[in-house]
């Protein structure tokens, strides 16, 4: 288990993506892969409220949903670390005060709880001043509807911000961010989000970590992307490049008796990662995930997919 910095939150170093959640996994399945999590050892969740708004048909708030009654059916809510985030929701964009404050309401309701353990801004609303952000969630972590506050998808620029202001006007601090990282998408943040994650003393939960699922080893060719509910993200992915880095990962995974996958995100645990975001539309994908937090890479194998991921560097 690890502590996120400056809380009592004790999370397992593989945080279970919701996104798959009233998606790709229907009701039944969403519990049969959250209780093989849990049975794992699992106890760190993540979902927002625009979760799975992408799917036609779907309003968002569906993830929240499915997982709001697993919790409450195994009535396990006091066991688990559950994030959520705020802003993608369709009918609650947005970041003005009067809007998060009825977001929040919501995903409550629908995930059956009073309290949200880690509260992301999920995406910078550049009309709301850095300054009345702050103010907005201080306020909700006074009210004592949120634990603690995490950022996503802003600027390294207006993150930075973000930090400063709240420290500066002793408000809450976050405790942690949710940048882009993985073998195939290094660059920004190493170059920007890794340096601000250091200097503030936060943790860092990459999302896309298996890169929409390429970082799987099951996508080879456009071909494989066919049918797939996840082409649309993957298929630029699909290159001779990340091809050979698949290839490196299936060299170090042999090495191991493990899964690319695990290799994977053993490798981002490797480069000091608290936990990678990686869901699972099956129970039957779960024990790779798990496996990740048990891998540990030698020095030279972490050299090797360094060097061969480079053109992401």
């Amino acid at each position: 288990m690890t502590l996120i910095p400056r809380t009592d939150l004790d999370v397992f170093p593989l945080n279970l993506g919701g996104n798959t959640f009233g998606w790709t996994s229907d009701r039944e399945t969403s519990f049969a892969v959250l209780d093989a999590y849990v049975a794992a050892g699992g106890n760190f969740i993540d979902t927002a409220d625009g979760y799975s708004a992408w799917v036609e048909g779907h309003n968002g708030g569906e993830s929240e949903t499915v997982l709001g009654q697993w919790m409450a059916e195994r009535g396990n809510r006091d066991q688990l670390v559950i994030a959520t985030k705020v802003s993608s929701k369709p009918d609650r964009k947005g970041l003005e005060a009067a809007n998060v404050e009825a977001a929040l309401a919501e995903s409550l309701q629908r995930l059956q709880t009073d309290v949200i353990d880690l509260y992301y801004l999920h995406f910078d609303d550049e009309s709301v001043a850095i300054a009345d952000q702050v103010r907005t969630f201080h306020g909700l972590v006074e009210s004592g509807r949120v634990r603690h506050l995490a950022l996503s998808n802003f600027s390294p620029e207006r993150m930075r911000e973000w930090f400063e202001t709240a420290r500066r006007e002793s408000l809450t601090v976050p405790v942690a961010i949710q940048p882009q990282y993985n073998l195939l998408h290094r660059a920004e943040f190493e170059n920007a989000y890794g340096p601000i994650a250091r200097e503030f003393d936060v943790a860092v939960f990459p999302y896309f970590a298996l890169a929409s699922g390429v970082l799987t080893g099951k996508y080879r060719s456009a071909a494989d992307l066919e049918g797939r509910a996840r082409k649309g993200m993957a298929q630029s992915l699909v290159t001779d490049e990340s091809l050979a880095v698949i290839d490196a990962l299936e060299s170090v995974a042999t090495a191991h008796g493990a899964a690319i996958t695990s290799v994977a995100l053993a490798w981002l645990l490797a480069k000091g990662v608290t936990a990678p975001i990686a869901s699972a539309s099956t129970a039957e994908q779960v024990p790779a995930l798990i496996a990740a937090s048990r891998l540990e890479l030698t020095a030279e194998e972490v050299s090797t997919l360094d060097a061969v991921s480079q053109p992401f560097a």
